[in-house]
């Protein structure tokens, strides 16, 4: 078959300039297919359209390709950044991309310095240790990242232990005047009732410092010379302080089982692939501190990797990076473990070491160099505590792998259970969609519907809605449910009408199934309104409560007529519509507790006003009953409240409307 591109696009592909760059790949919906980079942007893009790829992955991808943008830039060191900025924010098909679940937590220890406990705030004066995730204060030391919570909290907990710093609040260390429970545990020096000086605190935080920097050999010296100070002028219990707290350290050290002295701050990542899918799996070694590990698992990996294979051959005469890796095509853990160091490291912080399972393009590591600041040395072969270290990583991506495809398979399975059971006619079990609709409200107060939908053998997050019901009788469940089917599908209804029977692809469709969360009622409702609309019927399926309301028993009412049908329970299949209807409930029931709470509370528009302060909304709120009352006042009446102004009336009134 062969492909044929518009005048325009060749034109466009032959008009580029023989000079380093990003290249876009768009369909004829405008969706993005795929970002590349190239050294040579004519001679690479030229690749794609010169000859046929048959029914390979590339040749799905060229097919589709409608239009393409290209940006030119100075090298191919600014090339990868772009190339990869764009991967992690738009997200194409034909691109390996990781997605960012979480941000990293840190350690933070509070103030500019440790030099001399100087400075007017607790938290210079007295510094606290805390868990912190978020944007970097240049006015705190933060040490990290770590992989997770639980490794910043335990580090925490051995701090306290060894140097008995304090974690409380500066308002709470402000008005203590006596020590709290932790000094009585030995876990806090009570520096907030003046137990310890700020000099000898001080100490103690440059200590905690060189521990988390893993600075230890030279902080075990420090102590024992600081004990054996204390010990010369006498000051025998001081000494035994020091002394203490050198037997903490020492039994800390033990449990952690450190036996590198030279490796202070180091990534080590394993690449596994399996199925289809991948694992790269980071572990975390800060200040000498094996902090465990956190799996990544990166998505669009097959048909990534084929286009990736393409470019490598066309490239591999002249490609200078292909040159420097030894001239051989990556394999396919190269691969992703490459696009997981460029995306990765783009916003977290480079360590000055990487142990990795497979090898790594030098010139990726100088382009990083040249972002961070930090030149990475990477260890592809490691010997000694470092394999030993790279081999645990990989046992980890090779379980974490297994149990994501463990997981898929019952899902699929689920999938799979539930579509036979119903005989749902799908092109694809991957492109089977359900929609799940839930009302919540407490005694008819702040009525929300929720739509979930379930799609590709998950819950999709991102695609969830959730309807303020108004206009309704409080508590009419019924009403409520008319409304939301009627909001959400009389889209669908219209497009269909223009298209008159025909496909179209961006048009909204219809799910495969329409759940809702009730039995004959709910149903008859969502029938009327679907017959309303023109859509099938046979798609609405009802999840009634079993008898006694008992999880296992529940019943499917069908708006078609067909009889109910009980699953059993151990079906695959209901565990699926538990699921999905138990989701619509959680995510329906905070909707419903947030909408409630704003109108209790007041409301963050009365909250973002300026001039209104906690204790003006307070007699507002206290005066008109809530801030229904507030919205429905005059700038008259708003006058008459202690506090407001006529010029501050009028900008709530305004606000408010």
């Amino acid at each position: 078959m062969t492909t044929t591109y518009s005048d325009e696009l060749l034109a466009q592909v032959a008009a580029l300039p023989p000079l380093p760059g990003v290249y876009r790949y768009f369909d004829a919906q405008n969706v993005l297919l795929y970002v590349g980079k190239a050294r040579n942007l004519k001679k690479r893009v030229s690749s794609y359209f010169s000859k046929q790829h048959g029914g390979t992955r590339i040749g799905h991808m060229v097919g589709r390709i409608a239009r393409l943008e290209t940006t030119v830039v100075r090298s191919e060191a600014e090339a990868l950044l772009l190339e990869n900025n764009l991967i992690k924010s738009l997200g194409p098909k034909y691109n390996i991309l990781f997605r960012d679940d979480k941000s990293y937590p840190y350690l933070k220890i509070t103030g500019v310095s440790a030099k001399d406990g100087t400075g007017d705030a607790p938290g210079q004066c007295y510094p606290r240790m805390a868990y912190y995730r978020g944007a970097v204060d240049k006015r705190h030391r933060y040490f990290g990242p770590y992989p997770g919570a639980w490794a910043v909290k335990e580090s925490i907990q051995l701090l306290q232990k060894v140097f008995r710093l304090r974690t409380c609040e500066d308002t709470v260390f402000a008005n203590r005047t006596r020590p709290c429970l932790l000094y009585q545990i030995k876990r806090c020096s009570a520096p907030c009732v003046g137990l310890i000086s700020p000099t000898a605190y001080a100490a103690d935080v440059r200590s905690a410092e060189a521990m988390l920097l893993g600075e230890t050999q030279e902080l075990l010296q420090t102590l024992e010379e600081r004990m054996l100070a204390y010990a010369e002028k006498l000051e025998f219990e001081q000494a035994a302080e020091v002394r203490n707290q050198i037997t903490a350290l020492a039994r800390v050290l033990h449990q952690q089982a450190v036996e590198t002295a030279s490796d202070k701050d180091v990534d080590i990542l394993a690449v596994k692939v399996a199925g289809g899918r991948a694992c790269v799996n980071l572990a975390m070694v800060r200040g000498g501190r094996h902090l465990g590990d956190r799996p990544y698992f990166p998505v669009h990996v097959e048909e990534a990797t084929g286009v990736f294979q393409l470019e490598t051959r066309e490239d591999a005469p002249d490609n200078l990076m292909v040159e420097e890796a030894g001239g051989l095509e990556q394999s396919v853990p190269a691969q992703i473990l490459a696009a997981f160091i460029a995306q990765h490291y783009l916003g977290v912080p480079l360590p000055p070491t990487l142990i990795t399972s497979e090898p790594v393009d030098p010139a990726l590591l100088w382009v990083l160099a040249q972002q961070t600041g930090v030149r990475a040395t990477v260890v592809h072969q490691p010997r000694e505590q470092r394999r030993i270290w790279l081999e645990m990583a990989e046992q980890n991506a090779q379980i974490q792998l297994a149990r994501l495809l463990a997981e898929e398979g019952s899902q699929r399975a689920r999938t799979r259970a539930l579509a036979e059971a119903l005989d749902l006619e799908a092109e694809s079990l991957d492109d089977l969609t359900i929609e799940c609709f839930d009302i919540s409200h407490t005694a008819g107060e702040a009525t929300q519907a929720s739509c979930v939908v379930f799609h590709h053998h998950k819950m999709q997050s991102g695609e969830y809605r959730r309807f303020k019901i108004e206009g309704i009788t409080p508590g009419d469940d019924y009403a409520a449910m008319r409304q939301v089917l009627m909001r959400r599908y009389s889209k669908v209804a219209e497009a269909q009408r223009e298209a008159g029977g025909a496909e179209v692809t961006n048009a909204p469709r219809l799910p495969d199934l329409v759940l809702v969360d009730g039995g004959k009622g709910q149903v008859s409702m969502a029938r009327d309104v679907f017959q309303e609309l023109g859509l099938d019927i046979s798609r609405i399926v009802g999840v009634e409560k079993g008898e006694g309301r008992k999880v296992g028993l529940e019943e499917l009412v069908f708006a078609d007529g067909r009889d109910k049908v009980y699953l059993g329970r151990d079906s695959a299949a209901l565990m699926l519509v538990a699921q999905i209807r138990d989701e619509a409930h959680r995510f329906a029931i905070t909707g419903m507790r947030a909408a409630r709470a704003k109108v209790r509370v007041g409301g963050s528009r009365l909250e973002d006003i300026p001039g209104v302060g906690p204790k003006k909304r307070a007699r507002l709120l206290q005066r008109f009953g809530g801030v229904r009352g507030v919205a429905d006042a005059s700038v008259d009446d708003l006058a008459t409240v202690e506090g407001i102004s006529h010029d501050l009336a009028e900008e709530i009134y305004r606000a408010l409307r």
